[in-house]
């Protein structure tokens, strides 16, 4: 039986809206990874682009657990000699909570042409609204998530 190969007629992209209030951002980053991937198909291909475009709205609402907010540290580089800025990921989550969940997904995803490109898929904001409505994306609900928050 010959390898079954998606062609790119076959691959349909959905769009999918996760509303991030009160979830774990480390058990949304997974979901939304797998769903960027693909990975929830049945015609998923690892060297293919087969994944669904996501948007996360309230991510200032997003938490951590155990006291992570406050230990965990995130580090940026001027390229300069002593130019290692460092600052917490809670102080990070109060002034941009986009980049806080998106590099949280990016560090998920392949890091690889595909990587980037599925990367691209991803909406994230802040509150609650998006200007992706004609897109008519359908909502998805991670209620395994919340129970464990």
């Amino acid at each position: 039986m010959p390898t079954y190969s998606p062609k790119a007629a076959e691959i349909t992209k959905d769009w999918v809206i996760i509303d991030a209030d009160g979830l774990v951002l480390g058990r949304l980053a997974t979901e939304v990874a797998n769903l960027l991937r693909g990975k929830h198909k049945p015609i998923y291909t690892p060297h293919l682009d087969t994944g669904d475009h996501v948007i996360i709205i309230n991510a200032d609402k997003v938490v951590l657990t155990s006291g992570k907010a406050e230990k965990k540290m995130v580090y940026r580089h001027s390229g300069y000699p002593g130019g290692l800025k460092e600052r917490t990921f809670a102080d990070l989550l109060a002034k941009k909570p986009e980049d806080a969940v998106r590099s949280t997904v990016r560090g998920m995803l392949p890091k690889t042409r595909l990587g980037r490109a599925q990367l691209k898929k991803l909406k994230v904001y802040a509150g609650p609204n998006h200007p992706h409505a004609a897109q008519q994306p359908q909502a998805l609900e991670l209620a395994d998530a919340r129970a464990r928050a």
